[in-house]
Order: C-alpha cells, then sequence, then structure tokens
C-alpha cells in the first residue's frame, strides 16, 4: 500500500516510513495537484483537511480522514481502516527522511558516519538505500519512545475494536439474535462524516 499524505501529515509520513509502508509526503503541493497526484497513481491520499477530503471521495479516489490528537491515535486509527501492522520490523523499515528502503550494514561500513560514543555502544546498524539521503540509523535512546508509541497506538486499536464487539453483540441479543439491517458498526473515516 502506497500512501500520499498532504503538507500537513509530515510526522504521520515518518510513522508509515518506519512501519514499511510506502509514503510519499508532499508539502508544498496545492490540493488539485494532490489530487491529480492521487488519482494517476493511485496512491491512498491521507489529509487532514475536510474539504480535500470530501473533494477527492467525490472523484472517487481512495482516501483517509485523519484524525486525532496524537500519533498513537492517528496510527490507530490508519491501521483500523488498512489494517497496517503497527510494528517495526527492520527488514523492510523505511528511511523516514526520504522514504527510500533501510539496509543493515557492517559496522565497520559506518565508522566515519557516526559519533564515536554511538560507535562504541551499538552494534547494529541501518542505512538508507537512497543515494543522495545515505542516512545512518540505529536503535538509540529514542527507540523507547518509538515503541511506546506503538504500544499505545495498539492498545487504541484493540480497544476500538473489542467495544465495536461488544456493540455488535449488545444489537445482536437486543434485536433477538437476528441482524437489521441498520446495523453497520461504528462508521469509519472513510465515509463522509
Amino acid at each position: 500500500m502506497h500512501f500520499l499524505l498532504d503538507g500537513m501529515l509530515g510526522k504521520l509520513a515518518r510513522w508509515l516510513r518506519m512501519i514499511g509502508y510506502e509514503a510519499t509526503y508532499l508539502n508544498n503541493c496545492g490540493d488539485s495537484d494532490l489530487l491529480s497526484i492521487a488519482k494517476r497513481d493511485s496512491l491512498t491520499l491521507l489529509t487532514s483537511d475536510q474539504e480535500l477530503f470530501r473533494t477527492a471521495m467525490a472523484r472517487g479516489i481512495e482516501c483517509f480522514l485523519v484524525e486525532g490528537r496524537t500519533e498513537a491515535e492517528r496510527l490507530a486509527a490508519l491501521s483500523d481502516r488498512y489494517d497496517l501492522d503497527l510494528r517495526i520490523d527492520t527488514t523492510i523499515s523505511r528511511c523516514p527522511v526520504c522514504g527510500s528502503p533501510l539496509k543493515e550494514v557492517a559496522k565497520s561500513d559506518i565508522k566515519d558516519s557516526v559519533p564515536p560514543a554511538t560507535f562504541k555502544v551499538y552494534q547494529t546498524f541501518w542505512v538508507c538505500s537512497n543515494p543522495e539521503c545515505r542516512k545512518v540509523y540505529w536503535q538509540g535512546s529514542h527507540w523507547d519512545k518509538i515503541e511506546k508509541t506503538l504500544e499505545t497506538a495498539r492498545k487504541i486499536l484493540d480497544d476500538k475494536r473489542s467495544a465495536r464487539t461488544r456493540g455488535r453483540k449488545e444489537q445482536t441479543t437486543e434485536s433477538g439474535g437476528r441482524h437489521s439491517t441498520s446495523e453497520t458498526g461504528t462508521a469509519s473515516n472513510h465515509e463522509l462524516p
């Protein structure tokens, strides 16, 4: 799945790349250009702009209205809609900066690219495969914060799915075991508000 994110969702683009999804982030692109690119390349448009969302829906473009105050809430909502895996798998992670695949490298290959203390403490490193980027990554002190955010997102998602399941069971019980045609569960952000 390849996402196209509008100018307000740069942080979310970085998160999607870290968990292994293609995320094109265009922060200097007008709405009409975003719509054209999404349509032309069959990308899923992510936006927090309700007007852009409505226009994309009207034009038949796959899109999602991103809501939520925190990145964990946003990631949980996206995962609920698109069944994203909210874990970092370093074999598929992408560079948070440019979106290119990462590749694990021998420690000796990056000796001159990281601070001496980092080189001494950490054993595993990844490098962006984009020759113009070549950013080096390791699981440093920020790793706990990354894992905590993803754990929070998974908990939000689990709670949301559990509440939906409970709601369906209660509706089934109230209707005598039969589902009425009005039972659709909770509306997704994919639908118009």
